[in-house]
């Protein structure tokens, strides 16, 4: 898994998941933190097996390691927890409401050395740290634009200041799509999906020029803002260029936009005068929803076409 700069006090950790502790007293969380999403079950470590391995990884103890440890001795068990109780450790949690190994007890009460304990089975609170740590070690990042979800499709609307984002989303929110965040988009990679949501100031509010600052929950219900939204296209409105080509039929080209490594498709919608962009934004949703589930409407209408010119090269040889 990833690593990235940030990093989580175990000391969070412990309150987030209601560990008990086991070793160690208060200070022994003191300046440890868990920089990596993965976790550790040591196997060839207990057999005393030394190798080269990513000591910052959270260690859990469940039932197989209980049963292999408790056929060695309370000083095996003490030597061979030696490696795994270091500096960079940041923990080591028991499983199934088991009892700490005597051994590792002397070892970690030695070293003031952090270990705690939970009723929660192995394959659960590892799925849940996991998940967890994904999230708050996740790759960040801010983007300029509009996140709504639509059609539950997460949206960003990209496009230089005087576009009309804040409106046309005015206008989504007016025919029940969701807002999650005007003018600044917070994006995470989490579990290989774009999350975006709102920074704490600008969530739920939303600026139109000549009006000002609005309330969306207030003015439309608390059910018009949501959290946050995968991302899941880039829809980009710019001034229409009469000199450019535009995609008329749609199997042009197919555009993307790299957000933390990951390539999330993109629109380009010019705006002018008299185009309902809501309409357009909505159609566009629409279509991206079709081509998902497996139906490309410029596609097909490819092959209409073709179709059409293979049966009128057959009319003109039958003649």
């Amino acid at each position: 898994m990833s690593e990235t700069n940030l990093k989580v006090p175990v000391s969070k950790l412990v309150k987030d998941f209601n560990l008990h502790r086991a070793c160690g007293d208060t200070n022994s969380m003191d300046g440890r933190y868990i920089v990596v999403c993965d976790v550790n079950r040591p196997g060839l470590e207990l057999s005393g097996f030394q190798f080269d391995t990513n000591p910052r990884r959270i260690i859990i103890i469940g039932e197989k390691e209980q049963k292999y440890l408790s056929t060695l001795s309370d000083d095996v068990v003490y030597d061979r927890f030696s490696q795994l109780t270091d500096v960079y450790t940041p923990c080591i949690i028991v499983t199934h409401g088991n009892p700490v190994p005597n051994g590792l007890v002397r070892k970690a009460n030695e070293l003031n050395f952090p270990v705690f304990t939970t009723e929660l089975p192995s394959y659960r609170i590892i799925a849940d740290i996991t998940a967890y740590l994904d999230e708050a070690l996740a790759s960040t990042d801010s983007l300029h634009g509009v996140l709504m979800n639509i059609f539950g499709i997460g949206v960003i609307i990209t496009g230089e200041s005087g576009m009309g984002k804040s409106e046309v989303a005015l206008e989504m929110i007016k025919r029940g799509h969701l807002l999650i965040s005007d003018d600044r988009v917070d994006v995470a990679r989490v579990n290989n999906r774009i999350v975006g949501m709102a920074p704490y100031l600008l969530k739920g509010y939303l600026e139109i020029r000549g009006i000002g600052i609005i309330d969306v929950a207030s003015m439309f219900g608390v059910t018009s803002v949501s959290d946050k939204s995968n991302v899941d296209l880039v829809v980009h409105f710019e001034a229409y260029d009469y000199k450019r080509e535009y995609a008329r039929v749609g199997v042009e080209v197919n555009l993307y936009e790299d957000i933390l490594g990951m390539k999330i498709p993109k629109m380009t919608i010019p705006v002018t005068a008299g185009r309902s962009m809501a309409t357009l934004l909505e159609s566009a949703v629409s279509a991206f929803k079709l081509k998902v589930a497996g139906y490309d409407s410029a596609k097909s209408f490819e092959r209409k076409v073709y179709d059409y010119l293979v049966a009128q090269d057959k009319a003109k040889g039958a003649l």
